[in-house]
């Protein structure tokens, strides 16, 4: 058996004139949280419904837990689960109720269904709010609920072997965001191999053993967040002054290239890429007080993922339309 749980080798997918997927490829480990980042119209949900054999690919190859995606699509589907962008749930029936709904759905016995309901409703942490209404959930809740149901008709009790998460948390708080990070986590605790997509960098960063980024249909870079952050230039230091007025002087000053220093005067903030963080530290330090200049903060920190994805698909003005 190999160790990937899903391979993509040259996948390609057209919408009338549109390219969708441009000859995609990527491998994903078992056990792991695969993260897929792009801007909207990449090409990421296109990708998912190739993956969960909701859609044909134009050409490639797909293989998802050692099945073909085309030849051996219900083999696939046995051995996977899919959450979507948008809940699928009955608001005024309970939640083992909706869990028991879709438990029969899948063709599990009344009995049987109960059970992995109950089962269900116990590791997502809703065992009290069983029998409340969906309505009543808060959003973190309800996507735990539709996580849930993502998994009922697995039979054996231990989770499918792959899971797609579709932008699972889009529109919860960061309350309702952590609930699901928590149920992911446990998941891939338990041998389920997740890709997720998502246009939070944060959760990407959060979650994700490796992540891909893609654009205009192709992975145009690929490797864990630290390796990715590496690509926009390493450590940067960040100077927050009390009085934006002084940006410019400030600029001048600093023991920087000046070609590298960005200004934001909204945020009062100086930042620029180092190679040597604690000399580029005390060296800012000590200029700002040789020049008698008060700072809100002085900070050396890594960059981000937005900065990373930003940097890599050069975005801003993609299309709006999902693809």
């Amino acid at each position: 058996m190999t160790d990937d749980a899903i391979t993509v080798e040259g996948v390609r997918k057209r919408y009338g004139g549109t390219r969708a997927l441009d000859g995609l490829g990527l491998t994903v480990a078992r056990g792991t949280v695969h993260g897929v980042l792009g801007p909207n119209g990449a090409g990421k949900t296109t990708l998912v419904r190739i993956l969960s054999t909701l859609l044909r690919p134009d050409g490639g190859r797909v293989e998802v837990a050692g099945h073909d995606v085309v030849r051996q699509a219900r083999e696939v589907r046995a051995r996977i689960g899919l959450l979507g962008q948008h809940a699928a749930l009955d608001e005024e029936l309970g939640g083992r109720q909706n869990l028991e709904m879709f438990g029969r759905l899948h063709h599990l016995g009344a009995r049987h269904a109960r059970v992995r309901a109950g089962e269900l409703l116990e590791r997502f942490g809703l065992t009290d709010a069983g029998r409340k209404p969906v309505r009543a959930y808060s959003g973190g809740m309800r996507r735990r609920l539709d996580l849930a149901a993502s998994l009922i008709g697995d039979r054996n009790g231990n989770g499918p072997q792959v899971l797609f998460l579709d932008e699972p948390t889009t529109g919860l708080d960061p309350r309702g965001r952590a609930e699901v990070w928590s149920a992911v986590r446990s998941l891939v605790g338990g041998g389920t191999t997740v890709v997720l997509t998502t246009q939070y960098l944060e959760e990407a960063d959060q979650l994700a053993d490796r992540i891909s980024v893609v654009d205009r249909g192709r992975v145009i870079a690929g490797g864990t967040a630290d390796e990715l952050k590496a690509l926009t230039g390493g450590d940067r230091i960040d100077v927050v002054l009390r009085d934006a007025a002084l940006l410019g002087t400030v600029v001048a000053l600093l023991p920087l290239p000046e070609r590298d220093i960005t200004v934001d005067p909204d945020r009062r903030l100086l930042s620029a890429p180092v190679t040597d963080r604690m000399a580029a530290l005390s060296g800012v330090v000590r200029a700002l007080e040789a020049a008698g200049v008060e700072a809100e903060d002085v900070a050396l920190r890594r960059p981000t993922l937005d900065e990373v994805f930003l940097h890599l698909t050069g975005q801003d003005d993609r299309t709006k339309e999902a693809v």
